[in-house]
Parts: C-alpha cells; structure tokens; sequence
C-alpha cells in the first residue's frame, strides 16, 4: 500500500495543486478524460521510445514524449468547450503530461527494474521525473494559452510551446545526477513564474 501511494501520489498531489490554483475549477469529466488520455500516451511513445531511443540516446525520449503531448492538446483539448480561458491552458497541458507521468511511473516502480528497491525508485522519481513532467506540461500550457488566448501576441507561443518543453525534457534526460536535478530547480523557478503570471492574470480579470 504505501509503494503505490509513493507511486501515483505525487503525481496526483502535483495536480490537484495546479486544478486548485484555477480560479474557474475544471469539470470533473473533463478532467478526467484529459487526465486518461494522458494515460492513453504511454502506449505510442513507449513503441517510438523503443524503436529510437538507447539507455546513451534517453535525451530523445524528450521529442517523443513532449511531441505526443502536445499533438494530443491540438488535436483533442482545444476541441473542448471548456477550454476558454488562458489557464485552463496550464490545467489540461499539466493533466496531459501528469497523466502520462503516472503510468510512466507505474510502469518505472513495478515493471522496468526487478533487480532495484522499489521503494528507491519511487522516492527518486517522486523529486525528479515527475516534477519535470509537471513542469513541461506547464510551460506547453503558458505558451498555448497565449496562443489561443492573446490575440495581441501570438508570435512564436505555438512554436515554443512545443520547443521549449522537448529541450527541458531532453536536457534534463541528458545530464546526470546531480546535474540534472540542479536543472531541475531552474525549470521549477521558470515553470512558478509562467503558471504565477496566469493566476496573477485570473485576478486581475474579475476584479
């Protein structure tokens, strides 16, 4: 019981942080479809991540994974209509990548290592890859927010919504430890600004 609590909590925890800080609370249906295609996601990037990527190649499973998700934003959450404001941009890309994060997770802690505690596992990925996942699908979100939600500067945010997560993904994947958790923290720093910027703008809009 608590190896799957170290398993699918903090990914969870992560999500239920992001959905609250929505001053206009997602439905739960739509929550939970987006969460599952999230899910849904494991299943193609674990077949591209087998056929392209090497234990000395990991940093490529950044332009599988985070292109994957962010074809599964265009193609199914803009169909939403729920999806309408800036924010809900962070809430579904952070469902998306959390929701894949989780099975990933699963699949890391149960299946992948037999030989390796468990419990190591579970407690190493819950300060690692699942913030990173976290964190991609928020920076994916600011940048398609602004895309579909600022007519006054779309630029480049379709662009770097997709760029910017896949270099974070596969730099973090490329270093090793604890490179790679330092990184980390910078990405944290950026990914709390981006999603504070879109609360502080939620604010400003009722008031």
């Amino acid at each position: 019981m608590d190896l799957i609590l170290l398993t699918v909590g903090p990914p969870l925890l992560i999500l239920l942080y992001i959905i609250k800080s929505d001053r206009f609370t997602e439905p739960a249906s739509a929550v939970i479809k987006i969460f599952f295609l999230g899910l849904i996601l494991t299943i193609p990037a674990g077949y591209l991540n087998g056929r392209f990527v090497t234990l000395e190649t990991a940093y490529l499973a950044g332009i599988t994974e985070e292109s994957l998700k962010y074809l599964a934003f265009i193609f199914f959450v803009t169909k939403l209509h729920e999806f309408d404001e800036r924010m809900d941009a962070i809430v579904y890309g952070t469902l998306i990548s959390l929701g894949f994060a989780t099975l990933e997770n699963y699949e890391y802690v149960y299946l992948m290592f037999p030989e390796v505690d468990s419990y190591y596992i579970a407690i190493l990925r819950a300060y690692s890859a699942i913030p990173l996942h976290a964190m991609c699908g928020v920076i994916m979100g600011y940048h398609l927010g602004l895309y579909y939600f600022n007519e006054e500067s779309k630029s480049n945010h379709l662009f770097l919504a997709l760029l910017i997560p896949m270099l974070v993904h596969g730099t973090y994947n490329y270093l090793e430890q604890p490179l790679n958790l330092l990184f980390l923290i910078g990405v944290f720093i950026y990914a709390r600004k981006l999603h504070r910027e879109f609360v502080m703008y939620q604010k400003k809009s009722v008031i």
